[in-house]
């Protein structure tokens, strides 16, 4: 947990929406049809988390981000292969993705997205500028990157197993400071977005590099100590490091989340809003979501329900 002592009074909660939408998508059975006949199953699995959070968390501040930058992020610009690896959205998919963002605007509830920019970048964003307004975050994520946004006061929710950390939990979790997360994939890369980091470095020598260095500036500053460290493979590490310079420094803008992308709602510190009643009621009908369902979304958003 973080550091409670002198928190701000106030919390923003910054959601990364795909991560949970991809779960619903691989998780819920494919039974559930819209009434075009069209998948709903990640849906409805995102509507019953995003109430369970609602209900758990009961925010006033709270901000839901989504990936819009597929293959337009300006990652892509500076290394064309960022997350190649991965196989498009199938369109069943695609078109969830915009029924979730609608229930969520629908909800009352702050919607980021951006074409050159990614969810994570959006979350940046928002936690640095409530920061300075002074608030603290709760980003509800298990994503290892959004890890390098944590300040004092603020914390990661792993909302699907129940952790919670701040900023002191995550060298238990990953091995160095919260401020060293971009420079630590720099080095072992991330296989999940395809960045390749320096060839040969793994987790612990990465590590154990940060350690005595503290950043990747110094590291490469003065690779020259680097065969001299008490480190398995010491001197061809820093063989590598000489080699991959540029390949380090390039990956570690890849890995590093942009805090400066001007957001809409941010004034407000995405303060809930007011519900849209009617817009609610034609998703529930249009998405097929059963009396309960449509209950628990009339609720949360402050809405009366009236059973057909």
């Amino acid at each position: 947990m973080s550091n409670t002592a002198g928190a701000p009074a106030r919390t923003l909660y910054l959601v990364d929406a795909s991560l949970y939408i991809f779960r619903a998508w691989h998780s819920m059975p494919d039974e559930f049809r819209g009434a075009d006949g069209w998948p709903t199953n990640a849906v409805h699995g995102f509507a019953r988390f995003l109430l369970e959070l609602l209900d758990r968390a009961r925010p006033q501040h709270i901000a839901i981000a989504f990936d819009e930058a597929l293959d337009s992020c300006f990652r892509n610009t500076l290394y064309p292969a960022y997350k190649a690896n991965r196989d498009p959205a199938p369109e069943e998919l695609k078109r969830q993705f915009g029924h979730c963002r609608a229930l969520c605007a629908a909800l009352g509830l702050s919607v980021l997205g951006h074409r050159e920019y990614e969810a994570d970048d959006l979350i940046g964003s928002a936690c640095i500028g409530a920061r300075t307004q002074g608030f603290r975050s709760v980003i509800v994520s298990a994503d290892k990157d959004l890890s390098q946004l944590l300040g004092d006061h603020d914390e990661q929710w792993d909302f699907a197993r129940g952790q919670r950390w701040g900023a002191d939990g995550v060298p238990a979790r990953h091995g160095v400071q919260a401020r060293q997360i971009a420079d630590y994939l720099a080095l072992t890369g991330d296989a999940v977005d395809n960045i390749p980091g320096v060839p040969g470095i793994g987790s612990k020598t990465a590590a154990a590099l940060l350690a005595h260095f503290d950043t990747l500036d110094a590291l490469l500053e003065r690779i020259d100590e680097v065969p001299y460290l008490r480190l398995r493979g010491a001197a061809s590490c820093a063989t590598r490091l000489r080699a991959n310079r540029e390949l380090a420094l390039l990956c570690r803008q890849l890995s590093t989340i942009a805090c400066d992308v001007p957001l809409a709602g941010s004034d407000t510190h995405f303060a809930r809003g007011d519900a849209d009643g009617a817009g609610l009621a034609a998703l529930c009908e249009d998405l097929r979501f059963g009396p309960m369902t449509r209950r628990r979304l009339h609720d949360a958003a402050g809405l009366a329900f009236l059973p057909a």
